[in-house]
């Protein structure tokens, strides 16, 4: 299978070059193609003449897209109706990873896939302007949403903890922020399960179960060896920060689970991690 990977260099994307090696990849990133380019995305799509596409390109600094909304309208919206454009030109499916905060964080449980979304930050808003074109210009499409994404070599949440606390001593992290951590090993599992489906739509894919940050936090402090260092419970209103997060948003893998494609707890996943990561 020819599969064509945006975003090759992220931790996402650098994942899915290691792990897709049996399949005939082009990975591409900036300054090679740039996505906000129609011409040159086009031009890059078509040359290659993928069987697939995974956009894994993005603006992943949500505090940056607060900041600067046009960017990230630039980058997440626009590159991703680009990709579409040219996905369906070329006859590719197209696969694009889009996240948990297209939510507002307002429901008591978990979120399916058909909940009415409502994004109440930029990063947010221009992911989900993002899953509209998607939806809107092509025929053959899965949108595969995430949330707290960390994997091996990455620059993520799991690694900050562990580096704040060996330099700092001590960590504060919020508790009013909960969702479902994903490990991009587990995630391309589900990926590659469900390319050869043609089961297309919207999916959820996280590994199972929900955390606050500062579960989260708690639980790599202990299986890092660190369970020593003391970490306080605060909440948003303590820490801010330019962008707004859902304050809950855990997805519920519904329709992955119809077709036999679901993710581990992500206790299991982070302890994985921890064994595999170098600190």
């Amino acid at each position: 299978m020819r599969i064509y990977i945006t975003g090759s260099k992220g931790q996402l994307g650098r994942a899915l070059m290691r792990r897709l090696v049996q399949h005939d990849l082009l990975g591409v990133d900036l300054p090679e193609v740039d996505l906000t380019d129609l011409s040159a995305t086009r031009s890059s799509i078509a040359a290659f003449k993928p069987h697939v596409i995974i956009h894994a390109a993005a603006m992943t600094d949500v505090d940056g897209a607060a900041r600067n909304p046009d960017l990230a309208y630039r980058v997440n919206a626009l590159g991703a109706r680009n990709v579409a454009v040219a996905s369906e030109a070329t006859g590719a499916a197209l696969l694009a990873i889009s996240t948990n905060e297209v939510f507002d964080g307002t429901k008591s449980g978990p979120y399916l896939e058909f909940d009415l979304t409502n994004p109440i930050n930029p990063y947010a808003q221009s992911k989900l302007a993002a899953e509209v074109f998607v939806r809107d210009l092509t025929t053959r499409f899965y949108i595969v949403r995430i949330a707290w994404l960390y994997g091996l070599g990455g620059n993520n949440f799991v690694r900050k903890i562990i580096t704040r606390a060996d330099t700092a001593g001590k960590l504060r992290v919020v508790t009013d922020e909960v969702s479902s951590p994903t490990y991009t090993e587990d995630l391309i599992t589900a990926i590659e399960q469900l390319i050869p489906t043609g089961a297309y739509g919207i999916y959820h894919f996280t590994n199972d179960g929900a955390c606050s940050r500062y579960e989260f936090a708690q639980k790599i402090l202990e299986l890092s060896g660190r369970a020593h260092i003391p970490i306080e419970p605060i909440v948003f209103a303590d820490y801010p920060r330019p962008s707004t997060p859902p304050p809950y948003a855990p997805l519920r893998n519904f329709c992955g689970a119809q077709i036999g494609i679901t993710l581990r707890p992500w206790q299991d996943a982070l302890a994985d991690y921890l064994a595999h990561e170098q600190f």
